[in-house]
């Protein structure tokens, strides 16, 4: 690749990869940041007429504008396609197709080109071409099925495990298995990145877990699914929260321990059902006793599985995550806003990490230009 092309360091894992991202929303976005992060120059295709919403994963990325409704902007993109090593289509089924643009064109034009088709209900199906959002790929997963707690409906953790989890990061790992795939065939593909096949994926160790007594009851009183008082979140003085995972006994003991409960629960009936009630009164009634600050002090460097839950004001400065560096201040922003650093990390060739805000559309379509 030219120099103009890439912004990445030598070292960073995708440096030579060149990466075309359609300009959409959520897993597209998401998946594009990946790549970036991960040293890939990423360029998002953006429309000439300007984009509606913002682009809050647009860090590090290039922008250029097209008409992809035009025979010239088509004409402009399919240049672009014979130096890209990917494409990420964030449309829906047969949308490409209606541009002229069908991937197993595009493959005939560029034989090595990997094509990212990331949707809701994939490729084919009843649902392919319907309208849908992360809560209606939950749905139809089975996952939201187990979202909630006892006697609530099904409740969305946002759109975290549809959008970001089962479709921008999984398309990204189809992207770099099919680019190591590529290394030893020289051939690119397609691939087909359904975001309800993901969150159906995501789900397989809850689906063996539900032949266990780990997960064989309805929602909300299962072990994991706040149904134990040992695997939930509880109130503390100053209306804040802390996270508790005690599953293990010599867990358990140490947070009766910390609680000062030891001589009230008998270790040997953590597992009683019967108990879980009285025990949830119990930890309830004690965390509700000090501040968020200070059960943090008492369960600190301890084993006991016992966290407190942060909101993202205060993520940064937490002792924890401002040890390893977990979060980054956007200076470029102007905002003085944080954003978490790439995961995971690389002990030789790690992702390049940057502060740099996202690009105005087309910011760049006369210097891409000229470099293609």
């Amino acid at each position: 690749r030219s120099s103009a092309m890439s912004s990445q360091p030598p070292l960073a894992p995708l440096s030579s990869v060149i990466v075309l991202e359609l300009a959409g929303l959520a897993p597209a976005p998401f998946c594009g940041l990946v790549l970036r992060d991960f040293g890939a120059t990423v360029i998002r295709v953006d429309r000439t007429t300007g984009r509606s919403d913002p682009d809050f994963l647009g860090r590090g990325k290039r922008s250029l504008a097209l008409d992809l409704k035009s025979e010239e902007g088509v004409r402009l993109f399919k240049k672009l396609l014979l130096k890209a090593d990917v494409l990420i289509d964030p449309f829906r089924p047969q949308v490409l197709e209606g541009l002229g643009l069908a991937p197993s064109l595009l493959l005939d034009l560029n034989p090595r080109l990997i094509v990212a088709r990331i949707t809701g209900f994939g490729q084919t199906g009843k649902y392919a071409r319907m309208a849908g959002h992360d809560i209606n790929y939950l749905a139809v997963s089975g996952a939201l099925s187990l979202l909630g707690r006892e006697g609530s409906p099904p409740t969305p953790p946002g759109n975290l495990l549809a959008d970001f989890a089962a479709g921008g990061l999984s398309a990204a790992f189809g992207v770099v298995s099919a680019l190591y795939e590529r290394s030893k065939s020289g051939k690119g593909q397609i691939i087909d990145a359904a975001m309800q096949d993901g969150v159906a994926y995501l789900s397989s160790f809850v689906i063996n877990a539900m032949k266990t007594p780990m997960w064989n009851q309805p929602r909300g009183l299962n072990v994991l699914d706040s149904g134990a008082p040992f695997y939930d979140c509880y109130e503390t003085k100053d209306g804040k929260w802390m996270s508790v995972g005690a599953l293990e006994s010599r867990f358990f003991k140490l947070f009766l321990s910390k609680l000062g409960l030891e001589d009230s629960i008998q270790l040997s009936q953590q597992h009683n059902r019967k108990l879980w009630p009285q025990y949830r009164t119990l930890f309830t009634e004690r965390f509700l006793s000090k501040t968020q600050d200070e059960w943090v002090l008492i369960f600190d460097s301890c084993d006991a599985c016992v966290a407190p839950v942060l909101d993202f004001s205060q993520v940064a400065s937490f002792p924890h995550n401002k040890g390893r560096g977990v979060f980054m201040k956007n200076a470029a922003d102007g905002k003085d806003t944080t954003s978490p650093l790439p995961a995971p990390r690389l002990s030789r060739s790690p992702a390049y990490q940057t502060s740099t805000h996202a690009p105005r559309d087309g910011q760049h379509t006369v210097d891409i230009l000229k470099e293609f």
